[in-house]
C-alpha cells in the first residue's frame, strides 16, 4: 500500500471564494480539525496578500502538530521572503511558489518568453530553497502546456531544488485521460523525477476535478491538492472527501490517505457553517441525501442488507445511520421499519390498512415524520 498526501488548501484556494473570508480565531479552529483529521501539508495562506493572511500563516505555523504548514508565494522574491518570515516557526514549513507555463499564459499575462518563464522559475525555487528545505514549484496552467515545455520546466526546478511539482489543471479544462497522460509523460520524461512528488491541482469547472486528481495519482502522482466540501474559486477544487473514499473504496489501487475519515462529516459542517458557504443535498459523501433513500425499492434493500444500495457504512464518514424517508415512494417495508423504530410492531393485515391511511397522508405532504405515524395508526383503526 502506497500513500497518497493530501495537501489541504481549504484555508487558502478555499477561502479565495466571495463571502467565504474568515475571521482569524475561525481559521484558527478549522486548522486544527484538519491537522487533527490527518492532512499531510496544510496551506495556511498568502502571506504577501494582506497583513491578515500574513498573520494567519505565523499564528497556524505555531499551532500545527503534525501537518507541513505551506505559505502561498508569487515567483517573485518579495512574496518569497514573506512567506519565509510567516513560517519562521513552523515544526515543518513549505514554501510554495511558481509561474504559469501555458502558451496563454506566457504571453498575455506575463509578456514573456518561454526562456524568460523557465528563468524566473528556477530563481524563485533556488530564493526559496535558501530559507526552507521542503520548496513546492506549481506550473499554473499546466493542464493547457504543452507536456515537452512542462517536462523542461519541471527538471530544471528540480535541479534547483523543489521537492513538490504541482501539475494545476487551473481552468478545470483536461479530460481525465489527458491529466493522467500528461502525468504519466512526466514521469517518463524528466530527468530526476524521483528526485520529487508530483501532485494534483484541480478545478472543477467541468465537474471533473476529482476524476482529473484520482487520474493523475493511478499514473503516478503521489499528492492531491483539495479542499473541505470541494470549495474554490468558480466552480471550486477537488473534494478531500471525495479523494479520499474513492481510494479507501478501491483497495486493488494500493493506494491510501493517511486522514481519519470518521471525521469528515463533522468537518464538513464546520466548515460549511464558518464559511456560510450550504452543502448541496446531493453532495457527495456529506450531502444531507448522502445516505437517505426515499424509494421503496431501495429502502427495502437497505433495511435487508444495507450494502444493497450503499458502497459506503456511513459510520466510516462520520454519519450515525442511513435515512429511510418516508414519501408517498415508499413502501410497505420502509412503513414498518420508522413504525417500529417509534414502538409500534405491525403484523402484515395491520400493516396493510395502516400502509393504505399512509399513502392518502404522503400524497398531501413532502415528507410523513415520526410524529404523523402515530396518527396515522389511529386513523386507519387498526
Amino acid at each position: 500500500m502506497e500513500y497518497v498526501e493530501i495537501f489541504d488548501t481549504t484555508l487558502r484556494d478555499g477561502e479565495q471564494v466571495p463571502g467565504c473570508k474568515l475571521d482569524s480565531k475561525t481559521k484558527l479552529i478549522i486548522a486544527e480539525q484538519l491537522d487533527e483529521l490527518g492532512v499531510d501539508v496544510l496551506e495556511a495562506g498568502f502571506p504577501i496578500s494582506s497583513p491578515g493572511d500574513f498573520k494567519a500563516v505565523e499564528n497556524i505555523s505555531k499551532l500545527m502538530k503534525n501537518a507541513r504548514v505551506c505559505g502561498l508565494t508569487r515567483a517573485v522574491m518579495k512574496d518569497i521572503d514573506v512567506a519565509a518570515q510567516a513560517l519562521k516557526t513552523a515544526k515543518r514549513a513549505r514554501i510554495h511558489t511558481g509561474i504559469g507555463t501555458s502558451d496563454n499564459h506566457i504571453k498575455y499575462k506575463f509578456n514573456a518568453t518561454r526562456e524568460q518563464i523557465l528563468e524566473r522559475a528556477v530563481a524563485a525555487v533556488k530564493h526559496a530553497k535558501s530559507y526552507v528545505e521542503d520548496i513546492e514549484f506549481y506550473a499554473e496552467d499546466a493542464g493547457r502546456t504543452d507536456n515537452v515545455f512542462l517536462a523542461q520546466v519541471c527538471e530544471a526546478v528540480i535541479k534547483a531544488g523543489a521537492t513538490v511539482l504541482n501539475i494545476p489543471d487551473t481552468t478545470g479544462y483536461c479530460l481525465p485521460e489527458e491529466y493522467g497522460a500528461k502525468m504519466k509523460y512526466l514521469k517518463e520524461n524528466v530527468k530526476g523525477i524521483d528526485n520529487a512528488r508530483l501532485s494534483c491541482h484541480c478545478h472543477n469547472d467541468l465537474g471533473l476535478a476529482t476524476a482529473n486528481s484520482i487520474a493523475g495519482v493511478q499514473y503516478g502522482a503521489r499528492q492531491i491538492e483539495c479542499t473541505i466540501n470541494g470549495i474554490g474559486e468558480r466552480a471550486g477544487n477537488t473534494s478531500l472527501e471525495e479523494v479520499v473514499m474513492i481510494l479507501r473504496q478501491h483497495p486493488y489501487l494500493n493506494l491510501d490517505t493517511r486522514i481519519k475519515s470518521q471525521m469528515l462529516y463533522g468537518i464538513s459542517q464546520l466548515v460549511s457553517e464558518s464559511m456560510a458557504m450550504p452543502i448541496q443535498p446531493n453532495k457527495a459523501i456529506v450531502g444531507a441525501n448522502a445516505f437517505a433513500h426515499s424509494s421503496g425499492i431501495h429502502q427495502d434493500g437497505v433495511i435487508k442488507k444495507r450494502d444493497t444500495y450503499e458502497i459506503i457504512d456511513p459510520k466510516e464518514v462520520g454519519v450515525t445511520q442511513s435515512s429511510i424517508v418516508l414519501t408517498a415512494r415508499s413502501g410497505r417495508a420502509a412503513l414498518a421499519y420508522r413504525a417500529k423504530n417509534i414502538g409500534y410492531e405491525l403484523d402484515k393485515l395491520q400493516l396493510d390498512k395502516v400502509y393504505q391511511q399512509f399513502l392518502i397522508e404522503a400524497d398531501q405532504k413532502k415528507e410523513i415524520n415520526d410524529d404523523d405515524i402515530p396518527n396515522i395508526i389511529k386513523a386507519s383503526k387498526i
